[in-house]
């Protein structure tokens, strides 16, 4: 067993963080953690943080003394770990975190300190980190995670040790899948390709019922579209279903934090002191930005789905050989291949990732989806 099971399709990263953590090693203490969603970019800074706490094999991480369980269940103490599902992590948040970092480590060798969602932090956010990574206390470590060094300010990614992460490849993310969780190996190996080497979707494809029906039931659904005015009614479904789902966790999220909230200042019922009030409205406001972030999320997932599914029609229609993400559609994207020129397919592809950057830019979703469909219906 070993701290790093879990940290699939990446050994010349898992060499990398182990050189830096054994005794020859230079252990730097500032790292950029980098890869597309899905690669296990928290995975693997999680895994190089027990490492470093590791009791038994200093360096290496044997995954089983109290240190390195306790840094992978989230629960050791010398261990801080920000994530955020909001559109952005706030300078407070960050302030609080180099606080934290200016302390000593109280049980462990080391302090670590894990920003999972680095790239949503504002330029005026990064400044506020910026001292901490450059003087950091001798026995600090800093793990930054993001999608790409640039979505880091330069003064922030010069000062960092990057570690970029590839997409694992689909057989060990399903036989992850097997081993780890129980998964039947051909629902493993369709879940593995329907997610595209992104674990976390793997899991959700594998272990949600009917979850993976509805991804294939909806790629069908695309190759379908035959009209501007059916495309328009899929995208309002589309965006009102994102909506219906981040307004549901948010208000779940929401719901228990204004409860924690209400607990620790002493609060019953439901009326708030006046001195209180304030800080009760930035909860409330925090809700509205995580619905905002998640609805994004929801229809980019999608996007990347429609992107899947035309790069398979056009693989068929290339005849290359590969092998396809969406093999239970494998009839309707035949059919789609029959009826479409390749060139057509390939604009439609550029039209999936112009879809992405206009929603990344804040362009209404409905807008955006409404345009992508509109040109896959005619096309």
């Amino acid at each position: 067993m070993s701290v790093w099971d879990e940290v699939v399709g990446q050994e010349a990263a898992v060499a990398q963080f182990r050189r830096a953590a054994s005794p020859e090693g230079s252990l730097a203490q500032a790292w950029l953690v980098t890869g597309p969603p899905g690669s296990g970019r928290s995975t693997a800074a999680r895994a190089f943080a027990a490492s470093l706490q590791c009791e038994t094999a200093p360096g290496l991480g044997c995954g089983e003394c109290r240190a390195c369980r306790t840094v992978l269940a989230g629960t050791h103490p010398d261990v801080a770990v920000v994530a955020t599902d909001k559109l952005s992590i706030s300078k407070d948040e960050v302030r609080s975190l180099v606080q934290t970092a200016q302390r000593a480590p109280s049980a462990g060798r080391h302090r670590v300190v894990i920003v999972e969602d680095a790239d949503r932090m504002s330029p005026g956010t990064f400044n506020v980190l910026l001292k901490s990574i450059e003087e950091p206390p001798p026995l600090t470590v800093w793990m930054l995670c993001a999608p790409s060094a640039q979505d880091l300010a330069p003064t922030i990614r010069s000062r960092c040790r990057v570690v970029h992460l590839g997409i694992p490849p689909a057989d060990e993310v399903a036989a992850l899948l097997v081993r780890r969780d129980g998964v039947e190996p051909e629902l493993a190996r369709r879940s593995a390709r329907a997610a595209q080497g992104h674990i976390g979707l793997a899991l959700r494809y594998a272990t949600q019922e009917g979850v993976l029906a509805t991804r294939e039931s909806s790629a069908r659904d695309l190759l379908r579209l035959r009209s501007t005015g059916h495309a328009v009614l899929v995208a309002q479904e589309l965006v009102d279903r994102a909506t219906a789902e981040a307004k549901a966790h948010a208000d779940e999220v929401s719901a228990a934090e204004r409860a924690a909230f209400m607990r620790s200042a002493g609060i019953e019922g439901s009326s708030v002191p006046p001195a209180l009030r304030a800080q009760v409205r930035q909860l409330d406001e925090d809700a509205k930005r995580r619905q905002t972030r998640l609805v994004r999320d929801v229809l980019d997932r999608y996007l990347l789905d429609v992107h899947a599914v035309l790069r398979d029609v056009l693989t068929v229609q290339l005849g290359t050989g590969s092998d396809l993400v969406n093999p239970g559609v494998l009839d309707a994207i035949e059919e789609a291949a029959r009826d479409r020129d390749p060139r057509a397919t390939l604009g439609l592809l550029d039209a999936v990732s112009t879809a992405r950057a206009r929603i990344a830019g804040n362009v209404p979703p409905l807008l955006a989806i409404e345009a992508l469909l509109g040109r896959v219906a005619t096309s």
